[in-house]
């Protein structure tokens, strides 16, 4: 059963490095939380190295400038990985075609315009009006504040219809982006599954997002899996997909599901959150309210 902790401290020996979430977990898409910048960073101070682990559809380095204007130091991570790193490279290889219809917004205009070193001179994507496609890259809704996924139900009909295949660049369904939950593409990828459609993902909780981060990670030092811990609040992405790598993980129980586990959401209900982990099939090997 989950042991639950108060901080990163009590375990921190035991782990020489660590993939950590963002949203949730070190910040709420608005403003970062200062205990878990001091966490991270103390973490590092003590010889830890941390990669900062994502299923935002953007690459890193574009991750790191959003960081940066919120004020999140560097000094709290080492490197960072993202679900729109490992997409890119499945769609510059060619998995949903050479000609792309983007569904997102104009944010994630990164994903097709910075080009992976990897990949540079070889990169013939193109982005296409939708009836030109042959394939679909989706990023999120183009309104993420105010569309739901029922909202492109026609557009996915003809979609399947066409036989398109859809390269989702991040799992996440939902994200609390400060007090306002909004939808992810993770959400707009299941509907279109639930419609027949055929989708790929390469973010949490899937393995090519934790292939690449290992491979970065062994760029800096050689850690073996029984030594690297993740931290996530997502118990279908980070969860499911740490322990689907045979890597512990810290859940923060109080990201998205906070309102399951009591009235104190830094100190998780022990019996209701035995019992919400139960339903849910998933063991981490531990808990804490938030992270610090």
């Amino acid at each position: 059963m989950t042991r639950i902790i108060r901080s990163l401290d009590e375990i921190s020996d035991r782990y020489d490095a660590v993939f950590c979430d963002l949203w949730g977990c070190l910040h709420n898409g608005v403003r970062p939380f200062p205990a878990a910048v001091e966490a991270l960073t103390t973490f590092r101070a003590h010889g830890g190295t941390v990669m900062l682990i994502t299923n935002a559809p953007r690459p890193a380095k574009f991750v790191g400038e959003q960081l940066d204007r919120m004020g999140v130091p560097r000094a709290a991570y080492d490197g960072i990985v993202s679900s729109g790193d490992a997409a890119q490279d499945a769609m510059f290889a060619g998995a949903v075609g050479r000609k792309i219809w983007h569904l997102g917004p104009s944010k994630d205009d990164g994903f097709f315009e910075e080009v992976p070193e990897a990949w540079a001179g070889r990169a013939d994507v193109e982005r296409v009006d939708f009836d030109e496609a042959e394939g679909i890259v989706c990023t999120g809704p183009f309104d993420e504040v105010n569309e739901v996924p029922e909202d492109y139900r026609a557009r996915f009909l003809a979609a399947k219809n066409r036989g398109l295949t859809m390269l989702c660049a991040n799992p996440d369904v939902v994200v609390d982006m400060g007090e306002r939950r909004i939808y992810c593409a993770g959400a707009l990828a299941a509907l279109y599954e639930e419609m027949g459609g055929k989708t790929l993902y390469f973010g949490k909780p899937h393995p090519p997002i934790y292939d690449m981060a290992r491979r970065r990670l062994t760029e800096i030092r050689e850690v073996d899996d029984s030594r690297i811990l993740a931290i996530g609040d997502g118990i279908n992405t980070d969860v499911a997909g740490a322990l689907g790598e045979g890597i512990d993980v810290l859940f923060v129980s109080g990201g998205l599901a906070a309102e399951q586990f009591g009235p104190d959401v830094g100190n998780p209900d022990p019996d209701l959150l035995a019992g919400w982990l139960g339903a849910r099939q998933q063991d981490p090997q531990f808990t804490i309210g938030k992270l610090r």
